[in-house]
């Protein structure tokens, strides 16, 4: 009895001395630097000449041409900030005429949809940082951006995790303008993938800011260099001349695992530059006091494709309370299981529900080419034909074949038309994750595939000393072409590449065939286990694809996810569908998570007006589902809209403005042939 006694008072002792976030007279919490952040830089722009949403180009300069550097050879750190943020927002976004760039959205289009007239600059502040370990090869860059207009009284916060393997700027364009716009802090994060450029002929880097240094004068400043002895270095720069390593493939640390943790890190980093910015200063006249925190702050992870998908994977490992719900379109998002729920569209069960990445991807690799309108496309179609993998007399035949194959795989007809552009998108997707999954090193060339600049006729090339300084700026994360090696007669892109196998030029078919079979554990063509060094390589493949898997459990917090129909990177039946039957299972009623798929959208909305088949922007439906996300965390009254089909228009012709009659709204009482069901873990989407 006395010691339960003793050890109350010293309770009362410890609660009294460290106080509450309740009770800030007793003791003042004070605002505390993440132990993962390097040295802060910031920088604050006017909304005049630069600013936060378009460094300075306004709705005209974003939509005008690519803007020059002084010295192309020595472009300096301010250009490379311009150039990438002009980059990216232009890589997400169609900006194209009649596209509904400047009136549907846009720079110009105001936070409630009101279409201005002027440039839609953002004046603010912008924090960039390091999260890392303490050993330099982590170095994930976040990013939080403050605008002018920033709310103390009803402050937000979104978080803009980059798409693809893009750098900080990834998500600029998409939400990082809804937040901006909406005066919330932008938390930004590239998310362990970023424009990481290394070049071997000269052992140089990319630094944080863009500039380009040698490996060991950057030190641990580098955004990615590899894992290479200065022999291994000289080695693979003679035997492998201009190839290249870019840190998504081969930081060898699959950071995809990490999505979730660098997404909440950036969340975490916000807080602590927003504390700072504006919490009083604590009574020792160094610190900052808190002013706020998850209780009286809305944090909205947000995104689209890789960030959608960090974002929901935030939420899913959100142990803090850090995030209010989550707004994203076409995550790529990989449920852990694909069995114990059932998807439907109309009468019939969906095919292939809840695949793996590198799963689809590389089944894409093997079949789209084939697809492709190429002069290599016959020789693909051949080649799969005499391994028995592809039936048909003629091309048109082989390439029916082809598409026939991709549905039953899981693909929806509504993708038939974007089969042929995808092809070599999901070439890039399918040989970086080989790499990032099994975590191996740029030197171990998997299923003889390498990355550098190549010439017109496949022959790798060295890149030009500008192109290495531009290169923060003007790549998206994936560098250069895929290298077959072991095509015969040499090293060819892999569109020129001569399969040893099948002695004919067909798209590297041999190299791709590995790796399916590393996606799968047995060979692609026979069915039989794999051995040896493939054998191994699998596992390590599988392990990777195992770590980032999804548990579907977003623990209550609302969410609306948004995907196109026609998606033909990301098909809705092996992601979003199969997310919300995941989420059945893991929370049943006390799910919040709504869908919305929109017909005629796919995943690039830079398709719009270039592509043949007429698409329409999802990205409206981002901002849309961001409002409904928003109005819903500010009053609960709101609520958010039913899960859905929103049945869009297409237009006659290209020359055809988009207006809002193509892109309806989502409806607040969708109809009965629109309304997305779920009855225990039975999804149900109209056709």
């Amino acid at each position: 009895m006395q010691i339960k006694t003793i050890v109350l008072a010293l309770a009362s002792i410890i609660v009294t001395a460290c106080g509450s976030n309740e009770h800030k007279d007793d003791a003042e919490i004070l605002n505390v630097k993440p132990s993962y952040l390097g040295d802060i830089s910031n920088k604050t722009y006017d909304g005049v000449i630069d600013d936060l949403l378009t460094a300075g180009l306004g709705r005209s300069g974003l939509a005008g041409a690519t803007p020059t550097y002084v010295d192309a050879n020595n472009p300096t750190a301010a250009e490379l900030r311009r150039n990438a943020i002009y980059a990216n927002y232009r890589a997400v976004l169609d900006i194209s005429a009649n596209s509904g760039y400047g009136t549907l959205y846009g720079p110009n289009v105001d936070a409630k949809g009101g279409v201005g007239t002027g440039e839609g600059r953002i004046g603010g502040t912008e924090y960039i940082a390091y999260s890392d370990d303490g050993s330099g090869n982590q170095n994930v860059t976040l990013m939080v951006q403050v605008p002018v207009g920033f709310d103390v009284k009803n402050p937000c916060i979104v978080t803009g995790t980059s798409s693809g393997s893009r750098g900080i700027y990834g998500a600029i364009g998409s939400a990082g303008e809804w937040g901006l716009k909406n005066n919330c802090a932008v938390a930004y994060s590239d998310k362990g993938s970023g424009t990481g450029l290394y070049t071997f002929d000269d052992d140089s880097v990319n630094l944080q800011t863009g500039l380009r240094a040698g490996r060991s004068a950057a030190g641990k400043n580098a955004i990615f260099a590899p894992v290479l002895s200065d022999a291994d270095r000289a080695a693979f720069a003679s035997s492998s001349p201009a190839r290249v390593a870019f840190k998504h493939a081969h930081s060898q640390q699959n950071p995809e695992k990490d999505w979730g943790k660098f997404t909440l890190q950036a969340v975490e980093f916000a807080y602590y530059v927003l504390n700072e910015k504006y919490g009083t200063l604590a009574k020792d006249n160094k610190s900052h006091v808190v002013m706020f925190t998850p209780k009286n702050t809305i944090t909205i992870a947000s995104s689209i494709s890789n960030g959608a998908g960090s974002a929901l994977l935030a939420a899913e490992q959100d142990t803090k309370g850090l995030i209010s719900g989550v707004a994203a379109t076409e995550p790529q998002i990989q449920p852990k299981t694909a069995t114990g729920y059932t998807i439907r569209q109309g009468a019939g069960v969906a095919t292939g529900q809840g695949k793996a990445l590198f799963d689809y991807s590389t089944y894409a690799a093997l079949y789209q080419p084939c697809i492709a309108a190429t002069a290599a496309a016959p020789g693909r179609c051949a080649s799969l034909v005499a391994k028995g993998l592809l039936n048909g007399g003629d091309l048109a035949s082989q390439q029916n074949d082809a598409k026939a194959r991709l549905k039953s795989y899981g693909w929806l007809a509504d993708s038939d038309v974007l089969q042929a552009a995808h092809a070599g998108t999901n070439i890039l997707v399918a040989v970086t994750y080989a790499y990032a999954y099994g975590k191996f090193s740029v030197t171990d060339k998997v299923c003889g595939f390498t990355f550098a600049q190549t010439d017109v006729n496949g022959v790798p090339l060295a890149l030009t000393g500008a192109q290495k300084v531009s290169s923060f700026a003007a790549q998206n994360g994936i560098i250069g072409s895929v290298v077959y090696e072991n095509s015969m007669g040499g090293a060819k892109a892999y569109n020129f590449g001569v399969s040893p196998s099948t002695a004919a030029q067909d798209q590297s078919l041999d190299g791709f065939l590995c790796l399916r079979s590393l996606a799968t554990g047995v060979d692609a063509v026979t069915g039989a286990a794999l051995s040896g060094t493939l054998a191994a390589q699998s596992t390590r493949v599988r392990s990777g694809m195992a770590e980032v898997a999804a548990t579907g459990n977003l623990k209550g917090k609302p969410a609306i996810i948004v995907q196109g129909r026609s998606d033909t990177l990301i098909p809705v039946n092996f992601a979003s569908r199969a997310y919300l039957g995941l989420n059945a299972m893991a929370e049943g009623s006390n799910s919040k998570l709504r869908y919305i798929e929109v017909t005629n959208a796919n995943h690039f909305d830079s398709f719009t007006n270039v592509l043949p088949a007429n698409v329409v922007p999802l990205h409206v439906y981002l901002f849309r589902a961001l409002d409904a996300m928003l109005a819903n965390l500010r009053a609960s009254a709101t609520p958010m809209p039913p899960s859905q089909v929103v049945r869009t228009v297409t237009r006659a012709d290209n020359s055809t403005p988009i207006t809002v009659a193509n892109v309806p709204p989502i409806a607040t009482m969708p109809t009965g042939g629109n309304a997305i069901t779920i009855s225990g873990t039975t999804v149900s989407v109209p056709d």
